[in-house]
């Protein structure tokens, strides 16, 4: 529920790509807004503030923004829960549910922070169970595990305390209400038996693809870029950044459906769009 790391899947989306067969990739849940937050005096207010914090974001990343955000989302358990359950039906079907997940806050201005819109967002992904689905996001396992994602968002390495950095958000972690410090999010860790490298806040692919070679020379791999129709059947979605970094070839690619945003267009696959809350 990030708009910097929704800001950042683009560049995300590119090293998976790169990294592909070579890494283990972990996503962790740091729980953004938290069951223990006190309740906004006025949440409209509240609303047009986040609302107006996440457009001057979009300003530097250019992801889409929806045209009206019907609330500050009241808790980010649901759909962390959810995702993390994802993630036990394999990681084409997690990362498309994940993707289903931002979308409600960013494209469609309706953030999934219930059980119950967590489980719609994720209705007609391929080859998702919904059933196991459910059954898992309620499980101990699962709980468990984003309790671990939250708990080891709380435990930052020295590095990210101070950051020097250009980026308008450098990823200084932030203070929490009980004295600590947890990650900015994104915060990406590389880590190597060579040591690690801790790459926080909104960064280029460039900066991350250093980094990787920086721990590990010559890991990345440096082929072509996709096509566009590759790129859209392989991610489902596709924004203006996407476009940029993952895809090479003429625009846009065939067959894909436009969703218009407040500040441009998304193109959707077809069978995505055929089953997108956004065309329901």
């Amino acid at each position: 529920m990030c708009p910097w790391a929704w800001g950042s899947e683009p560049a995300f989306r590119r090293l998976r790509t790169a990294l592909a067969g070579r890494v283990h990739w972990r996503r962790a849940y740091a729980i953004l807004f938290d069951d223990e937050d006190d309740p906004a005096p006025d949440p409209a207010a509240e609303t047009a503030y986040y609302a107006d914090y996440v457009e001057r974001i979009s300003v530097h990343t250019r992801a889409p923004r929806a045209a009206r955000l019907s609330r500050v989302a009241a808790s980010s358990w649901p759909s962390s829960l959810v995702a993390g359950a994802a993630e036990l039906q394999g990681a084409d079907v997690a990362d498309r549910v994940l993707r289903r997940l931002r979308e409600t806050v960013f494209v469609l201005g309706e953030p999934a922070d219930t059980m119950e819109g967590a489980m719609a967002a994720t209705l007609s992904v391929p080859g998702l169970d919904p059933d196991r689905l459910r059954t898992d996001a309620a499980s101990s396992g699962v709980l468990e595990r984003v309790h671990a994602d939250r708990a080891e968002a709380r435990r930052p390495v020295p590095e990210v305390l101070s950051v020097q950095s250009g980026s308008p958000h450098p990823g200084t972690a932030k203070e929490t209400p009980d004295g600590g410090y947890r990650y900015a999010l994104p915060t990406l860790l590389l880590r190597a038996p060579a040591g690690y490298r801790a790459v926080p806040g909104w960064r280029s692919y460039g900066a991350y693809a250093a980094a990787v070679g920086e721990l590990c020379p010559g890991l990345l791999d440096l082929s072509a870029p996709l096509s566009p129709a590759e790129a859209l059947e392989r991610h489902r979605s596709l924004t203006g950044p996407d476009r940029g970094l993952l895809a090479e070839g003429a625009w846009p690619p065939p067959g894909a459906v436009p969703l218009e945003t407040a500040n441009g267009l998304l193109w959707m696959h077809p069978d995505e769009a055929s089953a997108h809350p956004a065309f329901g």
